[in-house]
């Protein structure tokens, strides 16, 4: 199973932290968030992770290397002007191969065991299914929401909303047909919402969206505390 990892953004909510840091690299109870999620990545099976680089990125790489607890690491570099989401993942196709894949955000922290559906179109993008994301609670930041869930499957529904978590599983087909450059996902996936082709799911557990310096700290203080065994 293959991953992408998505650590191409500026991170400009995050300023000044990240003027000398990119984002995965902040350290959350002494560690770099993005070794959080390749432990989970390497925890649940997959084998191969794609990480793509812009601002800072050499850091990344320099930190990582090209292997990690025995995730082999492949790097998509971007150009300066950013690809977006969309644009970053049709890059990376070619290092992502014919299955279906999970993309996470790099700012994330959360723990969704990230098992893969089996239910996603196979390499001939056949079958319905073209994503299946991950959909948590509302946090106080976004308390509209972005998508609702009905039959397993995401929708507009201007009812009962849940956030997307950054998480998801997307076939090669849903990005192959883009053209290069900037892309962002939202549309993209919005028009496969439409056509009833996004599945998903609930995720009731600890979810975090490393989005600011106090998120970051309010994320630290909760992992210390629980290496403690203080909760």
């Amino acid at each position: 199973m293959r991953a992408m990892i998505l650590a191409a953004g500026r991170g400009k909510r995050m300023r000044p932290l990240t003027d000398t840091c990119p984002k995965p690299l902040l350290e959350v109870a002494g560690r770099p968030l993005i070794e959080y999620t390749l432990e989970r990545l390497a925890r649940a099976g997959y084998e191969r992770v794609v990480i793509n680089l812009a601002h800072l990125g050499e850091q990344i790489r320099d930190r990582l290397g090209e292997r990690y607890q025995g995730l082999a690491i492949d790097y998509s570099p971007e150009p300066p002007g950013a690809l977006e989401t969309a644009g970053g993942i049709r890059q990376a196709l070619p290092l992502l191969g014919v299955d279906p894949f999970l993309v996470i955000n790099g700012d994330v922290w959360c723990d969704h065991p990230l098992t893969a559906p089996t239910h996603l179109a196979d390499t001939a993008g056949a079958a319905k299914s073209l994503a299946h994301l991950v959909l948590v609670d509302n946090p106080a930041h976004h308390a509209e929401g972005d998508f609702g869930l009905t039959n397993g499957h995401v929708c507009e529904d201007a009812g009962a909303r849940h956030t997307f978590a950054g998480i998801g599983w997307y076939t090669p087909a849903l990005f192959r047909n883009l053209a290069p450059g900037p892309r962002a996902l939202a549309p993209v996936l919005r028009e496969a919402i439409r056509a009833g082709r996004v599945t998903g799911e609930h995720h009731p557990g600890v979810w975090h969206d490393i989005g600011t310096p106090e998120r970051l700290a309010a994320l630290d203080a909760t992992l210390r505390a629980r290496d403690q065994g203080l909760m």
